[in-house]
């Protein structure tokens, strides 16, 4: 099953992370299929960029986003 994740990046106490769509049996960090946005905690307030159009294409494939993904594509209004 393909899902929309994500990864995590950035130094120890400092992520930030990549929403990436993967293989659900793929390492967190590991092999992905296409990156299509970021998401960084860090700032005031966070910072959420995601590519809309391919969000929507692997959602209407059939890909399934984790819990955090799919709050931050109700946020930026993808869902």
């Amino acid at each position: 099953m393909v899902r929309i994740r994500l990864a995590r990046h950035g130094s120890k106490k400092n992520p930030h992370y990549r929403i990436v769509v993967a293989d659900q049996r793929a390492p967190r960090d590991g092999r992905f299929i296409e990156q299509i946005g970021r998401y960084n905690p860090q700032t005031d307030p966070s910072t959420i960029s995601v590519q809309a159009d391919r969000a929507r294409y692997w959602l209407d494939q059939g890909a399934q986003p984790s819990g955090t993904v799919g709050k931050l594509l109700k946020i930026e209004g993808v869902l």
